[in-house]
Formats: structure tokens, sequence, C-alpha cells
């Protein structure tokens, strides 16, 4: 078949033949033989007033405006025009319309009254503000094509359902605004009832749904196999761990897990220290390669612990080494060499609270050394600016 540019250029040059070849006098039919090749060659370009539009009226470059005019198709502007209108007076960014655009086209040809206003009436009924709005549509503008009875309603209940109020279903839509186009009834149901049938208390689930939504959105089948792993690793379901490493399984990849193991074998961990540690706090597997790396390069070669202390304090690898690790070990080995401490706790120094640290570590010894308060917050200035990163 050929496609419309080909079609253009034959009938151009059917249209050169004929005024080429013969006279307006001569022939008055040809005026209107003319015309109507003139009318066809026109309409069979479609896409010459949306790339227009999308150019001048949302500032998309030529190359992304004609892309998107792939997927939808306008020869007047009064529909895209009112789509604009209605997201501009609902306090939508000109970068969030265009982004909205971008990912769903065909949003352009909507008709406001029906498709947007019933939306927003509803989550505005529910307590979503203006901008959380804003968010959750430029996160995911398929909510705008959804049914509003037949999906987002329902969809919102059962969530709402779930955690037990409106107001956690909207925390929880915060997080991850694609909830609001799940299947609750494949992909997520199914997996609360493999929890709860394996012994988790329902407060637990509910409590790490709120934090981590999509975690539990998956397969069925494959969501039983990762319980089931977790539950022959030993940890105990009416734990909330027990979530954390089911969560941690869903997140992370085999190969980025076995990654992983290597760079902890690498400090001279066994592969039973790096499971112990694991069973203890299952976040020491999820922190990237790079963080490991650079923790455990502050506090072996720069404070000079020995690397298995981590495996007794794994859930110290899940602390910012710029705003609490390398601050907190200078500033105690600080404490050490003016004789105020006799050694450093490694779980008192990093596991506390900012709160509790500045009171047993910088307030308690003000009067003996007034200088601390300021030592201390020289410390942190020179971490965050320093050479300790991590990712």
């Amino acid at each position: 078949m050929l496609n419309s540019f080909t079609k253009n250029i034959i009938d151009f040059f059917k249209l050169l033949h004929i005024v080429t070849n013969n006279s307006f006098s001569n022939n008055p039919s040809l005026f209107f033989t003319v015309r109507r090749i003139s009318n066809k060659t026109k309409s069979q370009n479609p896409q010459s007033f949306t790339v227009s539009y999308l150019r001048t009226k949302l500032g998309f470059p030529p190359e992304s405006a004609l892309r998107i005019s792939k997927y939808v198709h306008f020869k007047t502007p009064e529909k895209p025009d009112s789509v604009i209108a209605f997201l501009e007076q609902h306090g939508f960014s000109d970068t969030q319309i265009r982004q909205i655009i971008l990912t769903r086209p065909a949003l352009l040809c909507s008709d406001v009254e029906k498709t947007f206003l019933p939306k927003f009436q509803f989550f505005q009924s529910k307590g979503v503000t203006g901008p959380e709005i804003s968010k959750l549509l430029v996160y995911n503008p398929r909510i705008l094509s959804r049914s509003l009875e037949k999906r987002i309603i329902p969809c919102f209940n059962q969530l709402s359902k779930l955690l037990q109020s409106d107001s956690k279903a909207i925390t929880a839509l915060r997080r991850n605004p694609y909830l609001m186009v799940c299947n609750f009834d494949t992909y997520v149901l199914p997996n609360i009832k493999t929890l709860i049938d394996n012994g988790v208390p329902e407060s637990n689930i509910v409590t790490m749904f709120n934090y981590h939504p999509w975690s539990f959105v998956m397969l069925p089948d494959r969501f039983k196999e990762i319980v089931k792993d977790v539950k022959e690793m030993g940890f105990n379901p009416l734990l909330v761990k027990f979530l954390h490493a089911v969560i941690l399984f869903r997140k992370v990849s085999k190969p980025a897990m076995e990654s992983k193991f290597d760079v902890y074998k690498k400090w001279g961990w066994s592969d039973d220290e790096i499971w112990e540690a694991f069973r203890r706090y299952p976040g020491v597997l999820e922190a990237s390669k790079e963080k490991i790396t650079a923790i455990m390069d502050f506090l072996v070669n720069e404070m000079g612990f020995q690397s298995l202390i981590l495996a007794n304090h794994p859930s110290v690898i899940s602390r910012s080494l710029e705003k609490r690790i390398v601050p907190r070990a200078l500033f105690a080995r600080e404490l050490l060499s003016k004789g105020l401490i006799k050694d450093l706790k490694f779980s008192v120094v990093f596991g506390t609270s900012e709160k509790v640290f500045v009171q047993r570590f910088v307030n308690q010894y003000k009067d003996k050394a007034p200088e601390l308060l300021k030592l201390y917050e020289e410390k942190l200035k020179f971490a965050v600016r320093g050479k300790y990163k991590s990712n």
C-alpha cells in the first residue's frame, strides 16, 4: 500500500501534467479537477495542523511534535485548547501539561466536562489537594482515560478497605500513583491472602503496604515462591522483618543480589556471615554496591574497625555515610583523643537517633569541652562537602 506521502507526490505530478498540457480557457472543467486534486492532497496530510499546534501552543520541539502526532490527530484547536485551559485552571504547569501529553497524546481530544471534571471532583471529595492531583496525574496520566465508575472508584475503594481508611489510601497513592490503575483482584489481593495464610499479622501487612505498596503488586505464583523462600530461611512471619525480606526479594534481582554477595566477600565475609547479617537486617542486601564499598572503606581503612563488626550491626549499612557515619565517627574519635570517652561502642555511635547522640556525646561533655558542639557541626559540614559520598 502507498503511504500518504507517496500519494501526495503522485497527485502533485498529475496536477503538474494537467497544468502544463492544458489551459483553463480551453477546458473550464480543468479548474475543478485541479481544485479536487489540491483538496485531496491537503486532506491526506492530517498531521500538519497537529504538528503545528503542538509546536506553537505547547512548545514541543519538531521531533517530539511529529512523534506525538502519530498518536493523535485534530483539525481544529477547540478540544486541545479546552484540555490545556482546564489543566491550567487546576494548577498544572506548562512542564506538567507537556509531560501528560507526551505520555498520553490522545487526551488532547478529550471532552473535559465528561472525562476530566468528574475524576477531579472525585479525588477532591477524598481529600486530595490540587498539587497532589497534579502530581498523581503527571506520574500516571492513564488515570484520566480510565472509567471513573468501572475502574477508578472500585480501585480506590479496594485500596481504602485494605488500608482501613481513605487517608491511608491517599498516602499510598502519593507513594505510587500507578496503584490507581492496578487490578487488585489479580495482582494484590491474592498476595495479601498468601501472607495471611502464612501467619503474617494483618497489622504488619497494612503498615508495610502503606510504605511499599508496589512491592505487593506481583503475579501470585511468583509471590508465593518468595514467601516460601523467606519462610524457609528462618524468618518469623509474626515479625515485620519477615515482610522486609519479602519486599527485598521482590525488588532485588538474583544477579544483583549475587553481585552484592561478592562485595561483602571482598571484605572478608563468608556466605554464612552474609546470610546471618541478612536475617538480622534484610536491608543489608538492599544497599547499592557503591554504598557498601564506601561505608566499608571508611570504617575499615579510615577508622580501623574490623569489617565483620558490620555483620553484627548490619543496620549501619542503611545509614547515610555523609550525614551520619562520617561525622559521628570523626567526632567520636576526637572525644577519644581528648580522653572524654574510653572506647567507640559501634552500636551506640551509629545506631542511636540524632537527638540521643547529641545529648550523649555533645551536651554531656560541653562543660569539659565547650567547643564540642561547634566541632560536631564542623564534622557534619566536612562530611557533606568532603570526599565521603555514597549512592
